[in-house]
């Protein structure tokens, strides 16, 4: 008999503690709506009590997004709890998942207390998260380091005071395929009031296994899989979601199970969380890497071209990779455009809109062919989250092997128009600093990527920045078939993101780590 698996998508709250990723509330307003075209059963959009920032984005996303139910993450401490509620309250569907440690080292260094204590700290969560709210989750943080008859109780506990579902997690990416397969299995037959629960798993992937342990659970009895687009997470990361839907899509004769997602928007969704975290997809990633669906050796190509099935399990079409197909020229109307870009899975308002036929006209104008992929890179590289405090007007640099690189920049700063000029080692280093000087924003570039998004000599180049000002990472994106202007872009669009948090206001850390 075949089950449905749920899948518990937790990019915005996991996923955000990668190091160096930063999402503002609009990205990750974006992101969970196509985590809800995605069709995943459930959004953990944060940590409420994290940070003002969190908290806001959680409330924004449940008031927002519809259809997956819409979670925050909570300790065992009922101040958690009630800022949790605070934040997922107008959501369709709220829910709240709460956590304490359960391993002896845990108890016994991290939180300083006895095994009774904390299940009664676990039992008086889960009673009032059930006050508030209908469905509610429970995880044992570090379980497969955990006493697995201890597990049972506390599980059997929190049970008994109403969580709706129990969560095993393998926090520090401990535990192998065969041996978390039993520790299921083992909870399942040994836990009193079990089957009034749903069963969760929660993998790292420190040793590499996240995604094999995660499928070996369901197999032994686990109903829903948490994870991350792409596998970000703390340390080496989370469960990769697309490994674990196609996964099950493409074997369901051996895992006798299935999910709702909708497979088609896999590629979609990466590329959306790529582009907002800053962190590339590696090429031979699994699923969603640009080689995942590409064969150089000759025998493979040949037997591709008698027939697919010979070298492929899947198909391209499967995850939703688009065709690259020839689009718009420069002389298609907005309403053509807007069509188009609908036709992507972008739904843009008007000033939005605007601004993306803009860029492209200008793009157009430059590159004899505009792609599938360059409107894409379009729409991750220019819209920016945030209110723009400073946009470009203008920009002009001097350099050469036997000149001095110089750089003058025009912003407009509100309703300012401004100009200043800065030298530098290179182009780039002279327009950052030309840029820092009108801005009055002084940030460390962290990280500087540049890609072509598509083949040829007029390709459109996808440049990344990260910067660091007072400890905050922030992200930067542009595109231009001029590397220079892609650049230019790229740091106004991450100095943008520092304007607006300080006009909004600065995150701060809740103090204990949140469960992995």
């Amino acid at each position: 008999m075949t089950r449905t698996i749920r899948i518990f998508d937790t990019t915005l709250r996991d996923g955000e503690q990668t190091a160096g990723v930063n999402l503002n509330s609009g990205e990750k307003l974006e992101i969970a709506r196509q985590l809800a075209k995605l069709n995943v059963e459930i959004i953990e959009a944060g940590f409420a009590v994290a940070s003002p920032g969190d908290f806001e984005a959680i409330k924004t996303i449940a008031q927002n997004v519809r259809g997956p139910a819409i979670c925050s993450l909570a300790r065992a401490v009922p101040g958690d709890i009630e800022r949790a509620w605070e934040a997922v309250q107008a959501a369709e569907r709220p829910y709240i998942h709460t956590f304490i440690a359960t391993s002896d080292i845990h108890m016994q260094y991290k939180l300083k207390k006895k095994p009774e204590q904390v299940i009664e700290m676990a039992v008086a969560a889960v009673k009032l998260a059930r006050r508030y709210c209908p469905e509610v989750e429970f995880s044992a943080e570090d379980a497969t380091r955990s006493d697995w008859d201890f597990l049972c109780r506390i599980f059997s506990e929190t049970i008994k005071a109403g969580a709706t579902v129990i969560n095993i997690p393998d926090t520090v990416g401990y535990t192998t395929p065969e041996e978390y397969g039993r520790l299921i299995r083992y909870i399942k037959e040994n836990t009193i009031g079990i089957e009034k629960a749903i069963v969760s798993v929660h993998c790292h992937n420190d040793l590499g296994m996240a995604v094999a342990n995660s499928l070996e659970a369901v197999r032994n009895g686990a109903d829903q899989v948490e994870g991350t687009i792409n596998g970000l997470g703390e340390r080496a990361g989370n469960t990769a979601l697309e490994e674990v839907i196609m996964g099950l899509k493409t074997r369901p004769d051996y895992y006798q199970a299935q999910t709702t997602a909708v497979s088609e928007e896999i590629y979609r969704t990466s590329v959306l969380v790529s582009a907002l975290t800053g962190l590339a997809v590696p090429s031979n990633k699994a699923i969603v890497g640009a080689n995942a669906f590409a064969h150089e050796s000759g025998i493979h190509q040949d037997g591709i071209l008698k027939n697919r099935l010979t070298y492929e399990i899947m198909t391209p079409q499967s995850i939703g990779i688009p065709s690259n197909r020839l689009v718009l020229g420069k002389h298609s109307g907005r309403h053509a455009f807007k069509e188009y870009l609908a036709e992507l899975g972008y739904h843009l308002n008007e000033a939005d809109l605007e601004k993306a036929y803009e860029r492209f006209l200008e793009i157009a104008d430059r590159k004899k062919e505009v792609t599938d992929r360059d409107l894409e890179a379009l729409i991750r590289g220019e819209l920016s989250q945030v209110e723009e405090a400073f946009i470009l007007e203008y920009f002009h640099v001097t350099s050469g092997n036997k000149a001095i690189p110089t750089a003058t920049v025009r912003l407009k700063c509100g309703e300012e128009t401004e100009q200043e000029a800065a030298c530098g080692e290179g182009p780039i280093e002279a327009i950052y600093k030309a840029i820092e000087r009108l801005t009055g924003i002084t940030a460390e570039l962290k990280e500087y990527g540049i890609k072509a998004v598509t083949g040829g000599k007029d390709a459109l180049g996808e440049v990344t920045v990260k910067i660091e000002e007072q400890g905050r990472i922030n992200t930067g994106r542009g595109v231009s078939t001029d590397i220079i202007e892609a650049s230019t872009r790229a740091f106004i669009n991450a100095v943008n993101k520092v304007a607006w948090e300080k006009a909004n206001y600065q995150s701060t850390p809740a103090g204990d780590g949140a469960e992995g």
